[in-house]
């Protein structure tokens, strides 16, 4: 037997003030989209804003539905219509933010397990880390600098 050790690293900023201007745009993006979310049923509002190689920033909310789990998640209504609309292009940068309708999310909100694994498809596929940067409605920003970095052991095409 053996023990294997698995590190992540993340780096944490105070405000919106401290991103790079370009991030900062993106997340005020990401911010602007999740006030659309459609989430009757959790109360819970997710904006995420990719932004591709080619310019274009495309952004996405989650949309909930009352036969779960059939909505989806901000993070893929964003990606998956990146790959439709621009199947070539290589997302470079993700801003996430979610906030509750009920108490002040303060707490940065990564991806679920499910928006990681999707996320993780696009890294793969285009063979270069996407930067993903998350925030609640308020206070610290993360930033990992990969997809692999929050999901180190992720399931991909070289299992199948």
């Amino acid at each position: 037997m053996k023990e294997i050790s698995v590190t992540s690293s993340f780096t944490a900023y105070d405000s919106l003030n401290e991103l790079p201007k370009d991030v900062q745009d993106l997340m005020n993006e990401a911010v602007e989209i999740r006030k659309k979310a459609y989430a009757p049923y959790s109360q819970f509002k997710v904006g995420a804003a990719l932004l591709l190689d080619n310019g274009e920033i495309i952004s996405g909310s989650n949309q909930e539905n009352a036969a779960y789990p059939s909505g989806l998640c901000a993070e893929r209504t964003a990606i998956f219509y990146a790959g439709s609309k621009y199947p070539e292009a290589k997302i470079l940068k993700m801003a996430i933010t979610a906030a509750s309708d009920t108490n002040q999310t303060k707490a940065p909100i990564p991806p679920c397990g499910s928006c990681r694994q999707s996320i993780a498809e696009y890294e793969i596929k285009q063979d270069t880390p996407i930067e993903i940067y998350f925030m609640g409605e308020i206070g610290d920003i993360y930033k990992s600098a990969s997809l692999k970095n929050l999901l180190p052991f992720m399931f991909d095409k070289k299992f199948l």
